[in-house]
């Protein structure tokens, strides 16, 4: 009997080693993502009246973790009964991430008009203003899903070839864990300019250290958000890269002597601007269509 349960532990002891293992092979292989998912939500959060900045991240917050509610176990089903799917999917996931990646770098070389006006703009009363929190809040949360849903594959993905239980622990560790991450740092960032303005105003003259830092503070938000942006076009480009590079043995063989950083970025790069390339052409098409009906 006491041979059977320490057996038992001995197996929980082996399993859990594993998992830590895995998280971290995982968490890594995600943390591309997760860099962009940052730059997104903190643009996304930010804009907001101060007081509505915190209830609107918590907002979205809750929706990314139902979001996992729902990505979790059909991506475990699928792991079990049709693993084919899941490196479909990776696959497909690949493409959409090189694609975000050149998009981005296509933008600012070739930057377009836009004509829409800004709908915080237009809203004027607190009603409109409401509204258009609710909106915000929903577009970010879609988001959330796209992206909820190529971290949990690509977590996957590094424990395809584990027992069900291990994946299971795993996969949802670090979508845990990427959901309180991303969201937590988000609240900081969004948060750092009110931080600046309330030490400017306790600071007794312009030449104090806590005037200072509070202006540093103000001033280095946007610029906080835009080099987190910057990080996450790299990081989509080397993510898709690595996932065309590891599932497609061709590639595989063919770059193997290249330094990865190189390899990834410059195959997440070529294959996202033949998406970006294909989409637009995939519009022109389109659109006499859309006007003649």
């Amino acid at each position: 009997m006491a041979g059977g349960f320490f057996a038992l532990l001995d197996d929980i002891a082996v399993l859990m080693d594993d998992v830590a293992v895995m998280g971290k092979v995982a968490t890594k292989k995600t943390a591309g993502i997760l860099g962009d998912d940052l730059a997104v939500n903190a643009d996304k959060a930010s804009g907001f009246v101060s007081s509505r900045e915190i209830p609107v991240l918590w907002a979205i917050t809750k929706g990314s973790f139902i979001n996992k509610l729902i990505i979790l176990p059909i991506a475990f089903l699928l792991s079990a009964y049709a693993p084919i799917v899941i490196t479909i999917i990776l696959m497909l996931g690949g493409v959409y991430l090189a694609y975000e990646g050149a998009e981005k770098i296509y933008e600012y070389f070739v930057p377009h008009k836009h004509d829409e006006i800004e709908e915080e703009d237009k809203a004027q009363s607190e009603e409109e203003i409401l509204v258009l929190e609710k909106e915000k809040v929903k577009s970010a949360i879609l988001t959330d899903f796209i992206l909820s849903v190529e971290i949990v594959i690509i977590a996957l993905g590094t424990v395809l070839e584990k027992a069900i239980m291990t994946q299971i622990m795993v996969v949802s560790f670090v979508a845990i864990i990427a959901t309180i991450g991303v969201y937590g740092i988000v609240a900081l960032i969004v948060r750092m300019d009110d931080l600046g303005y309330k030490m400017i105003e306790q600071s007794k003259s312009k030449k104090s250290i806590s005037y200072k830092i509070g202006t540093f503070l103000v001033l280095a938000l946007p610029k906080v958000i835009k080099a987190l942006s910057f990080i996450g076009t790299i990081a989509l480009l080397l993510v898709a890269g690595g996932l065309f590079i590891h599932n497609i043995e061709f590639l595989h063989t063919l770059l193997h002597g290249i330094p990865s950083l190189i390899s990834e970025f410059f195959v997440g790069l070529a294959v996202g601007f033949i998406a970006l390339l294909m989409m637009n052409i995939g519009k022109k098409l389109w659109k006499p269509k859309i006007h003649n009906l």
